[in-house]
């Protein structure tokens, strides 16, 4: 846990809070990161906890004092608004223990993975998937500046096993347009890394005022859209390098598909082969 983000280490341990802690939980979430930077009993005020319940929950999340987790979420703060300029100046750009460059980089990535994996929660994999292999209400998906192309290969999929799944363009003014479209129930997978993208957070606010059910797939600094979100799934994505890598959100996107796919088999089969026949030739 000790490498999790503060935001991942609440979602992590939501499940085995009290009422009273989950308040203060709840208001973190809602409040992110701003609330947990306040002084304990504004943190208390506006989450409807006591002081000793903020303290409590802090303790829960594995800090030993407040200022110790106030610390901590100011480092991560740094972290989250970093350039790739900032990120080189300390990065490690060579090959270590004298291995190759690709060598030490794949083993960064698949470090990445295993660290990725370990920490999205089953039933949250599992609901995300479900979600998505149901067949009612439309499904949006929508990336940011890197990340766009992973939504467009996530939909590519799913319109192979189930209806109404549209992207929502990058372009605000078109963007405008096709929220027009959404109905409440309808599913929104949105992806978005740092730095975060305003007006992907903006279309969050948006999409959630039209009760929409969102899926967030982010890295494990979190995207301020998680407060926005129904199910967050964070993915490593540091690699103390230049550039961030995107290679485990990338094989989650394929779990999800594979996933999905299992659990609307019937539906889904019924798409592929129809697709199968259309692409025969005569």
């Amino acid at each position: 846990m000790s490498g999790s983000t503060i935001e991942a280490r609440v979602h992590e341990a939501i499940h085995r809070l009290t009422a009273a802690e989950k308040r203060a939980a709840r208001g973190l979430l809602a409040n992110y990161p701003t609330i947990g930077l306040a002084p304990v009993a504004e943190f208390a005020r506006q989450a409807q906890a006591s002081a000793a319940t903020v303290l409590r929950f802090v303790a829960q999340l594995g800090f030993r004092s407040y200022p110790d987790f106030q610390r901590t979420l100011r480092e991560e703060l740094d972290e989250r608004v970093k350039s790739p300029l900032q990120r080189s100046a300390g990065s490690g750009q060579h090959s270590r223990l004298g291995r190759s460059y690709l060598d030490d980089f794949a083993t960064q990535s698949i470090a990445n993975l295993h660290a990725s994996t370990a920490g999205i929660p089953a039933s949250e994999f599992e609901a995300a998937s479900a979600r998505l292999a149901q067949p009612k209400g439309a499904c949006h998906l929508i990336g940011g500046r890197f990340t766009d192309a992973i939504a467009n290969y996530f939909e590519t999929h799913l319109r192979i096993i189930r209806a109404d799944v549209r992207r929502l363009e990058g372009r605000t003014a078109s963007r405008a347009d096709q929220l027009l479209d959404v109905r409440p129930g309808d599913t929104a997978v949105i992806f978005d890394v740092r730095r975060y993208d305003p007006l992907l957070l903006e279309t969050a606010k948006q999409l959630a005022a039209r009760r929409v059910f969102t899926i967030l797939l982010t890295d494990e600094w979190i995207s301020p859209i998680s407060k926005h979100a129904k199910i967050v799934i964070p993915c490593r994505t540091g690699m103390d390098r230049t550039w961030d890598a995107n290679a485990s959100l990338f094989v989650v996107v394929e779990a999800l598909i594979a996933r999905s796919t299992e659990l609307s088999w019937d539906t889904a089969a019924k798409r592929i082969s129809s697709i199968e026949r259309d692409l025969s030739p005569d």
